[in-house]
């Protein structure tokens, strides 16, 4: 098992938060996801549980059309998710997801 603590939309070259909406933000944060599961030898079809930190409720169609496109493609079951909204997150962010992943060779 995997337990991933959230990702913001930090650009791994800069350390700063992307500029622009939720749409770059969330696409950024889903990169970052990635990248720490290729880490540990998983991908995106590994993940069995999100949670979903919103600055702002009226994010949640845009950002969900990108969480769609990396955990819910045509056909399949996305994980279990959570999203609430929150008073703040680190260095402003507008969207923050942690994730739970577990090797499917394990039992």
């Amino acid at each position: 098992m995997l337990f991933a603590s959230g990702q913001i939309g930090l650009d791994p070259a800069t350390g700063q938060l992307v500029p622009g909406d939720i749409t770059a933000q969330t696409k950024r944060v889903f990169e970052n996801i990635k990248a720490v599961l290729a880490e540990a030898g998983l991908d995106m079809t590994h993940v069995v549980k999100t949670t979903v930190y919103l600055k702002s409720m009226s994010d949640f169609a845009a950002m969900n059309e990108i969480y769609a496109t990396f955990l819910a493609p045509a056909g399949t079951v996305p994980p279990a998710r959570s999203t609430v909204a929150v008073a703040g997150l680190p260095k402003d962010a507008l969207v923050e997801i942690e994730v739970l992943a577990k090797d499917s060779a394990t039992a």
